[in-house]
This record gives C-alpha cells, sequence and structure tokens, in this order.
C-alpha cells in the first residue's frame, strides 16, 4: 500500500523539496508514498488569481477565502484520508500522532498562508489543525514538510533497520540517551565503560536511566506518562 499525500498550497514548486532526498527520496521513487500537490490559486475566480480578503471585523493581514479554499479541497479525490490543516493553534504533533498517520492510507494538508484561513472552510471541510510548535513560520509549507518527514521516515520498509527508531526520542515517552562510538577516547574523554562490557541488560539500564534524567533536565512535561517501576 502506496501512502499518498495531497498537498493544498500556493508554492507547489516547495515540494518535495528535502523529501526529494535521502530516506524520503528513496522511499518516494521506490513507491512506498506518493505525492501530488493542487495550487489553490488556480480556483480563484478574478481575472487577478485573489484567494485572499481582508478579515471580517477589520485587523491586519488578510484571510485565505472559504470558497476559494473548499472548491481547492474538493477537488481533491473522495476518501478517508484525514484532512489536515497546518496551524500554530492547532494540536501539537506527537510521535503518537505521527504512527497513527503511518498506519494510514495517507493524508491531505492544507498549507495555510497570511493571517489565517476563513473558519467556515475549516468547520465544513472538517480540517484537523495540527502544529509543529509554539512559533510562527511564514506559512504551512515547511511544517507540512516536517510532517510528511516524520510520517514517511515510519512506514514499513523506509528505515532499513526496523530497529532503528525503537530508541529515539517520544517513541517510549522519553527524550534519547546520549550515544558513543569510535574513537574511544576524545579530547581526554572516554566512552562510558558500562557501554563497552557487552553487559546488554546493563547497558539498557543506563541507557534508560541516562533518558530519564535527560528528560527530568529539559523536559519534566513527559514523565508523569511514564509507568511506575516497583
Amino acid at each position: 500500500m502506496t501512502f499518498h499525500a495531497s498537498i493544498l498550497t500556493l508554492y507547489p514548486e516547495m515540494f518535495p523539496g528535502y523529501l526529494g532526498e535521502s530516506l524520503s527520496g528513496k522511499a518516494l521513487t521506490r513507491g512506498d508514498w506518493s505525492l501530488e500537490t493542487i495550487q489553490i490559486r488556480d480556483f480563484a475566480t478574478d481575472k487577478h488569481r485573489s484567494v485572499d480578503d481582508t478579515p471580517a471585523g477589520g485587523g491586519a493581514g488578510m484571510v485565505l477565502r472559504a470558497d476559494i479554499l473548499a472548491k481547492a479541497i474538493d477537488s481533491v479525490a473522495a476518501d478517508n484520508r484525514p484532512r489536515l490543516l497546518m496551524s500554530p493553534r492547532g494540536r501539537p504533533l506527537t510521535q503518537s500522532k505521527v504512527r497513527d498517520l503511518a498506519a494510514g492510507d495517507g493524508v491531505v494538508i492544507v498549507c495555510g498562508r497570511f493571517e489565517g484561513v476563513d473558519q467556515r472552510v475549516i468547520d465544513s471541510r472538517n480540517l484537523e489543525e495540527v502544529s509543529i510548535g509554539d512559533y510562527i513560520l511564514s506559512g504551512g509549507e515547511p511544517a507540512a514538510m516536517i510532517l510528511l518527514d516524520a510520517v514517511i521516515r515510519v512506514l514499513p520498509g523506509v528505515m532499513g533497520n526496523p530497529l532503528s527508531g525503537t530508541h529515539e526520542s517520544f517513541e517510549n515517552g522519553l527524550l534519547e540517551h546520549p550515544h558513543y562510538t569510535r574513537p574511544q577516547s576524545f579530547e581526554s574523554v572516554d566512552i562510558p565503560e558500562i557501554l563497552t562490557s557487552g553487559n546488554h541488560a546493563r547497558i539498557e539500564a543506563w541507557r534508560r536511566e541516562q533518558a530519564l534524567k535527560l528528560t527530568a533536565e529539559r523536559r519534566p512535561d513527559l514523565l508523569p506518562a511514564q509507568p511506575v517501576t516497583k
């Protein structure tokens, strides 16, 4: 089954961007996932191909029009794929959400621009607002690429070793433990002795301890979700 991504954007030339390289690029070439872009401006009705207008009630910026964006969304093949709107006011993207999306047939992603999107098209077309962080971008395109990057890498067969992602940050509710490799000594600092001991049980215990320590220091908000060990 191919994971199919449909991107509605004012800048289709931005895709696939870096998604055409490395793991995601190879997966695209193999057909593990596919991509189509829809130019929202193609659904404008005036000679200037306008897609936005001033906000009702006044204020700065412009707002993507509901009628034009709705036509663009309706042009996408009707299926059960979730319809996402990349938005700073959306629910935060999590690794659990990434896994859920990867288990489906694909996604339809609307890339917002300007001050925002008319609420009526968000409601009528069941757009799920998703955020990649508490900051503002110039548009939804970079956010869409980040979401797709996260999803594509966990599709079956994309990572050469299926165990590669099992110890990564957020996969087990914790930040990832520190990593080391050769040389054995770097600027008078040695690799922790336990990692070269060959005792896999002790190594796993050390890695979890380090992960818990880092999470407590940097993301204590993640810790309440951790099961209590006895």
